[in-house]
């Protein structure tokens, strides 16, 4: 597969348009107090599904031919591209499966239900979800839909930081959640062909630091089942595709532990009143605590999901 350029971002914009919403960039004076920087919250925990998965899935889909349609998808993921697949594939009306984990958040697989995909539930410690989702592709004639490492997921979800900074022009630094790395390499192509000037810092879990040390290293790392409340960044690797889009846009890596996420989430909820999954906090956390100097700079932030398991909050605010 070759590379997405950012004029695949552009052409995903124009295909989703319409479909996916154009969330809203908040600001707050308290917090560019806080910080002594001018800070931009790209709201996708206000789009379809609960987050930006919608906009990748959505440009994957439309883009099948008929016969494709017809035998419809699967894809494996924990929550947000699971829930994102079953609405575009309801939207479209393209049947589809989704491989979760047995230990996925509940709300995220209900919700993946309620849109009606075909869910399928593994052991995340002893199966392989790739090898489930590749042999349910071969048995039932299914178009595989990766969460991340597909050119037209990666170049929907570059349309986030594109209408970002084409409401609120050039920034200094964007920070993005990192997870497979499909928004992050779509944000940074987004960055360099809209604000060139503007430097891209993926954020992943301390725990799940697998596309730092890559970064670093320049070779790809990975990691084995990070425990991590930020279920939605605990993959394995970067992908064949997201690797190199990172290595060649991406500014620098950075991690924030759980207690500094949980901490960044909930002053998210009190203080700017936005829902926030734990995932969607990541970039947030890195700018509002420190890891990357910000003062005096115009910054944005990927406020990537807010797929909340309320179930999960009275442990959190315990772990405050």
């Amino acid at each position: 597969m070759t590379l997405p350029t950012f004029a695949d971002i552009e052409s995903a914009a124009g295909q989703i348009a319409g479909a996916a919403h154009t969330t809203p960039v908040a600001t707050s004076r308290t917090v560019n107090r806080r910080t002594g920087a001018e800070l931009f919250f790209k709201c996708e925990n206000l789009q379809r599904a609960g987050a930006f998965k919608f906009r990748g899935a959505y440009n994957a889909l439309s883009r099948l031919n008929a016969d494709e349609r017809r035998r419809g998808v699967v894809t494996f993921s924990s929550g947000n591209h699971a829930q994102a697949i079953a609405l575009a594939g309801q939207v479209l009306d393209i049947p589809r499966v989704i491989v979760m984990p047995s230990d996925a958040p509940a709300v995220k697989r209900i919700a993946t239900e309620g849109y009606g995909g075909e869910v399928i539930l593994y052991d995340r410690d002893t199966e392989d979800r790739e090898a489930i989702g590749r042999r349910l592709a071969t048995e039932r004639g299914l178009t595989l839909i990766p969460p991340y490492d597909h050119p037209h997921i990666i170049a929907g979800q570059g349309t986030a930081a594109r209408e970002l900074i084409e409401e609120i022009g050039p920034l200094d630094l964007l920070f993005v959640p990192c997870g497979g790395g499909g928004l992050l390499s779509g944000s940074a192509i987004a960055a360099k062909g809209m604000s060139p000037g503007c430097q891209v810092i993926g954020v992943e879990p301390a725990a799940g630091d697998d596309a730092t040390r890559s970064f670093q290293t320049k070779q790809l790392q990975t990691v084995n089942n990070p425990k991590t409340v930020a279920d939605g960044a605990r993959t394995p690797s970067l992908g064949s595709l997201t690797f190199p889009l990172v290595m060649e846009h991406v500014s620098n890596m950075t991690t924030v532990d759980d207690p500094t996420l949980l901490k960044t989430m909930f002053y998210l909820w009190e203080r700017m009143k936005l829902v926030v999954e734990p995932t969607g906090a990541l970039a947030a956390a890195a700018a509002l605590e420190g890891t990357t100097p910000i003062r005096g700079l115009r910054v944005g932030i990927i406020l990537s999901g807010g797929n909340v398991d309320l179930n999960q909050v009275g442990e959190w605010v315990q772990n405050r």
